[in-house]
Formats: structure tokens, sequence, C-alpha cells
């Protein structure tokens, strides 16, 4: 039922969407040098790699690493990236992830490949047996403000207790919470 779910909703989304993530594109493009998206290595369900597009918000020459372990990560942002990163817009073409089904809607944020801290924790709760989402239960409850123990905390919440109705309360939370701005530190 989740996978139909799913399909069905970022197929949706895609559809009505169309317009403003091409004009997201093209702002990207026109304010830096370098391709629109940016395709990060991230960990998946049963800790499988797989290729997440994302609008680009920093400049070509970042180091692949999480942006919380960046010296002054404001530094790399392109002139839109800080826009993109505060109104989520640069998490919209994970929806291509949601439809190949490397992602869902709802599950822990996947890690970057390099997170060896976060992967190991989230292997030993047993997080890493679910299908990495674009929103989640940490994603509510602190976003980018958590630290990894208490975010995995989060994930291995979620893992006991879902559902499809404490998917869609988080679906619309994270609306709530996207338009409030809240939890981006970068």
């Amino acid at each position: 039922m989740k996978r139909f779910f799913d399909f069905t909703c970022s197929f949706s989304a895609l559809i009505f969407l169309a317009i403003p993530m091409l004009i997201t594109a093209l702002a990207v493009k026109l304010s830096s040098s370098g391709p629109t998206l940016y395709w990060s290595d991230r960990v998946g369900s049963n800790n499988t790699i797989f290729k997440m597009p994302k609008f680009r918000t920093m400049r070509t020459d970042t180091p692949a690493v999480a942006t919380h372990l960046l010296g002054e990560p404001d530094r790399w942002l392109t002139p839109i990236g800080k826009f993109l990163r505060k109104s989520s817009l640069d998490e919209l073409p994970q929806l291509f992830s949601i439809l190949t089904g490397d992602m869902s809607i709802v599950g822990p944020r996947p890690a970057l490949f390099n997170q060896d801290d976060l992967i190991a924790l989230r292997t030993e709760k047993g997080v890493h047996r679910l299908t990495p989402g674009l929103t989640g239960w940490a994603q509510i409850n602190g976003r980018d403000e958590l630290p990894i123990p208490v975010k995995v905390e989060f994930d291995e919440w979620y893992l006991h207790n879902r559902s499809l109705v404490l998917d869609f309360n988080i679906i619309v939370q994270t609306f709530v919470k996207v338009l409030r701005k809240e939890g981006v530190t970068h």
C-alpha cells in the first residue's frame, strides 16, 4: 500500500510541480556555472547505495561531505542556494527517486555514503531496513538541528510505529515546517 501511495503521490506532484521545477532549474543554471542537478551517493534500504538528485545549491568545487562538516558552509552556497535550501525547493528532484522506488515520501532521510557514524548507528538499530524518505519523523522534530544519536532515536521510533496515518501526519507537519522555514541551519 505504501509503495502505491508513494508512486501515485510523487507522479501527481511531478505533474503539479513541473512549472515550478522548470523555473527553479532555470534559476540554478542562470545563477551559477555547473550542472542544474547535483547527484549524490546516498544510502538506501539495506545500506545499498543509490544516486539521489537535488537542485544544486553549492558551488561545483564543494567537498562531498555533510554540510555541517564544512567550515563556513555559507561560503560554498551558490547565489540562490540559501533560498533553495530554506524553501526546500532543492529537494523536489527527489520525487524521481520516489518514482523509481529508491526513496519513499516518508522515511529516514538518506545518509550520505560517507556518514559512517550515522550509517553504523542506523544499522545497529535496524533502521537501515527502511526505505529512506523525502521527509520523516526526525525531519519534523528538528531536521538539521538534531545530533546524530537523537536523529537515529527518532528514526527508530518511526521504524516501530510506522503506519499510513502516521505518514500522512508527517507529510502535513512537513508542509507546515517548510512554510515556516523551521529547522534549516544551512
